[in-house]
């Protein structure tokens, strides 16, 4: 597994498209995953040691040189053709990157958004929601896609939803119920109690949060599970009635 800078000619034809991992010598765990063909899978060490760049998969390989030590390289799989391997190295990164795995890849698997790692209830959701139709003048609908995942450890969907977000007042709107959607369903809903801004907000602050709980059962029932038909482009967070948006 230690660092040999090439693989032969014989090799290089035989293994076809694969998938890798570079392995930190000093705990033992992987810190990258990728995908090649021929000698890819040594050019991350080269890149380290030859050219000035900056990022936190290059610097890992800083590190380790440093300390007098070589980056360990494990093929996971090999003999794929490209889309396999793409395929695969989108799997193996979501995988680590659900169970907090610190992987040093700058971007997340290959469609990790439509098809990557799911319980079981955000399966069945995907394939058995009925669409949502329309939502109510008084909700405010907000994306928690990039937070969502820490909702798995000590955080609730509530604390990733709760602020602070950029939009206009609120209070003004009326705002009264916010929906937490995660990859077009809503995974909850809340009922607001006070609308705030940061302490350090001044008149020009568009960001707000807030302080609320579970909203009652009458009114998750028409948004709770169903699924966000957006038009592109919309941005989030946004208080709108989908039949006729704001």
């Amino acid at each position: 597994m230690s660092f040999t800078g090439t693989f032969d000619a014989r090799t290089c034809e035989e293994i076809g498209a694969y998938v890798y991992t570079l392995i930190d010598p000093r705990d033992q765990k992987p810190f990258y995953v990728g995908k090649g063909r021929g000698n890819r899978v040594f050019a991350h060490a080269n890149d380290a040691l030859e050219t000035e760049v900056e990022t936190d998969k290059l610097e890992t390989v800083r590190a380790i040189t440093k300390d007098k030590l070589q980056v360990k390289h494990m093929i996971l799989r090999h003999g794929l053709d490209d889309a396999t391997a793409l395929t695969t190295e989108s799997s193996l990164i979501d995988f680590a990157r659900f169970f907090e795995l610190e992987l040093t890849n700058l971007v997340s698997g290959h469609h990790a958004s439509a098809f990557g790692v799911m319980t079981t209830d955000e399966i069945s959701r995907k394939f058995n929601s009925p669409p949502l139709d329309a939502i109510g003048s008084d909700c405010v609908l907000i994306n928690i896609n990039k937070r969502y995942r820490e909702t798995k450890g000590a955080l609730s969907i509530y604390d990733v939803t709760k602020g602070y977000w950029s939009m206009a007042n609120p209070d003004k709107k009326g705002v009264k119920f916010v929906l937490a959607e995660f990859r077009s369903f809503v995974v909850e809903v809340f009922e607001v109690e006070e609308w705030y801004q940061p302490e350090a907000a001044n008149s020009t602050t568009q960001r707000w949060g807030f302080q609320g709980k579970v909203a009652p059962e009458d009114v998750r029932k028409l948004y709770l599970n169903k699924k966000i038909f957006k038009k592109r482009g919309s941005a989030n967070p946004i208080a709108y009635n989908l039949q006729s948006p704001d």
